[in-house]
C-alpha cells in the first residue's frame, strides 16, 4: 500500500464549496433562495469552480433546501464551473437533471442500514445499488456523477465502521466508473491516523479513481484530518464558507471544516488550493450577516497574517 507523501511534493488540491448545500441543510432559519444565489456568486468569486449547490430531496425532510429548482434557474451562467446536486434516488436525479443547469450529480451510499434507513429510507446496500444507478443515469444525460460514501469513520447509531467494508463499498462503486469516490466523515469521529489508513486503502482499491474527501468539525479534528488525507494522496476536498453545517439525521454532527480555515492551512503548507482567501474571508463576513450570528471558522475571525 502506497504511504503518506511528503507534503512538499503536493503542488496543489480540487476544493469543493459545499455551504449552499451541506452548510445551510441542517440551519433552522429559511434563508433566502436569493441569498443563497449570492452565496454561490461570491464562491465563484473567491475561485470556487466546483460547488455543491443543492439537493433535490423530500422538501419536508429538509425545508431549507425545498426551493432546488427555484435556485438552480437563478445559478451563473459558467462553462468554467461545475454545479453539483446532491440527489439519493432516481427521483431526485430526474428532477436535477430537469432543471438543465445542473452539472454534476452527486449521489449518496451509506455504511450502515441504521443510518442507510433514517437517511434515506433504504438499507445500505439498497444505498450503493442507488447511487450506482444515479451514476449511470448522469451519464445518459451527459453529465458527470460521483459517488460519497458516507458514515465510513463512524456511525451515529452503530458505532465503528471496518475499514474493510469501506473498502468493498468503493470497490463496487469503482465499477460504476463515477467521476470520483468521496469518504465523509458525517458525524466527524475520525481521527488523522485512521484518515490516512482509509484513504490508503480506499485509493488501492480504486485504482485512478480521484478520492475525494468530506469532514466535519464535530469533534475538532476536521483539519488535522484533511491534512492527513492529502499526504495520503486525496485529489479533492469539500469545506464549507464559515464552517457551517451538519446533517438533520446525525445526532450531534456540526458544521464542516471550513473553507477560509481549510485555505489557510494548505496555502501556508504549500499546498495551492485555487481559492483567494481576502474574498473568502470578506464572503464569510457577508454570509455572518445573513445567519445572523458568529460562524464556527476561525481565520475569519482573525487578524490577516501576514499582514
Amino acid at each position: 500500500m502506497e504511504t503518506g507523501r511528503d507534503m512538499a511534493e503536493i503542488q496543489g488540491v480540487e476544493m469543493v464549496e459545499v455551504g449552499p448545500r451541506d452548510g445551510l441543510q441542517n440551519e433552522t432559519a429559511i434563508v433566502s433562495t436569493a441569498n443563497k444565489a449570492e452565496l454561490v456568486r461570491r464562491a465563484i468569486g473567491y475561485g470556487a469552480r466546483r460547488i455543491e449547490v443543492t439537493s433535490f430531496v423530500n422538501p419536508k425532510k429538509v425545508p431549507q433546501l425545498a426551493d432546488a429548482e427555484e435556485l438552480a434557474a437563478m445559478l451563473p451562467e459558467r462553462s468554467d464551473v461545475t454545479y453539483i446536486g446532491l440527489v439519493l434516488n432516481e427521483r431526485g436525479a430526474k428532477r436535477a437533471l430537469a432543471t438543465g443547469r445542473i452539472d454534476e450529480l452527486g449521489a449518496v451510499c451509506v455504511t450502515s442500514d441504521s443510518f442507510g434507513i433514517r437517511n434515506q429510507g433504504q438499507s445500505s446496500s439498497e444505498s450503493l445499488a442507488a447511487a450506482i444507478e444515479i451514476v449511470a443515469l448522469a451519464k445518459a444525460a451527459g453529465r458527470s456523477g460521483q459517488i460519497t460514501i458516507a458514515t465510513a469513520f463512524g456511525c451515529p447509531f452503530e458505532g465503528e465502521i471496518a475499514v474493510a467494508r469501506v473498502v468493498e463499498m468503493a470497490k463496487r462503486a469503482a465499477d460504476a466508473d463515477p467521476r470520483e469516490i468521496a469518504l465523509a466523515d458525517t458525524i466527524g469521529v475520525g481521527v488523522p491516523s485512521q484518515v490516512s489508513e482509509m484513504i490508503g486503502r480506499v485509493r488501492e482499491a480504486v485504482g485512478g479513481l480521484p478520492v475525494r474527501v468530506h469532514f466535519h468539525n464535530t469533534r475538532g479534528s476536521g483539519l488535522a484530518n484533511v491534512w492527513a488525507a492529502v499526504a495520503e494522496g486525496a485529489a479533492t476536498v469539500d469545506a464549507s464558507l464559515g464552517g457551517l453545517g451538519g446533517c438533520p439525521f446525525a445526532p450531534g454532527a456540526a458544521g464542516n471544516v471550513p473553507t477560509e480555515d481549510v485555505v489557510y492551512m494548505l496555502e501556508r503548507g504549500g499546498v495551492a488550493t485555487g481559492l483567494a482567501l481576502p474574498r473568502i474571508v470578506e464572503a464569510a463576513s457577508w454570509l455572518t450577516g445573513v445567519m445572523g450570528r458568529p460562524l464556527p471558522a476561525m481565520v475569519s475571525k482573525a487578524p490577516a497574517f501576514p499582514g
